[in-house]
């Protein structure tokens, strides 16, 4: 099971592959919404912003996310290290369940650009 530090580095590392993503996938990423991370094994959460092309966690704490943020994901911790590491391939885990992402449907079509 991935460690609460490991998530968070996996999701440094997705802020830092937004933050370098050219074309379509930078111009879906520069949007400035909240977001929220869930780690449903762990039961912590990442809360923070998508903003300049980026992800910015402000805070973690224990538990599901105490506000709706706009952009919301749910998953295991060794899904989303999976996920960024490039070893799970985020369409099929959606599909079957694994990962949860719940959006407005403007920023669920933006979003698609980045998966």
């Amino acid at each position: 099971m991935a460690t609460i530090e490991e998530c968070r580095a996996a999701l440094d590392q997705l802020s830092d592959n937004l933050g370098g993503a050219e074309g379509d996938v930078r111009a879906a990423a520069a949007m400035d919404r909240s977001v929220s991370c869930h780690l449903t094994d762990l039961d912590v959460t990442f809360a923070g912003r998508l903003e300049g092309g980026r992800i910015e966690v402000h805070d973690t704490f224990a538990g599901p996310p105490h506000e709706r943020a706009q952009i919301r994901l749910a998953l295991a911790g060794d899904d989303l290290v999976a996920l960024v590491g490039g070893d799970l391939h985020f369409a099929r885990a959606w599909g079957s369940g694994r990962v949860r992402l719940e959006a407005g449907l403007r920023d669920l079509f933006r979003l698609r650009k980045l998966l």
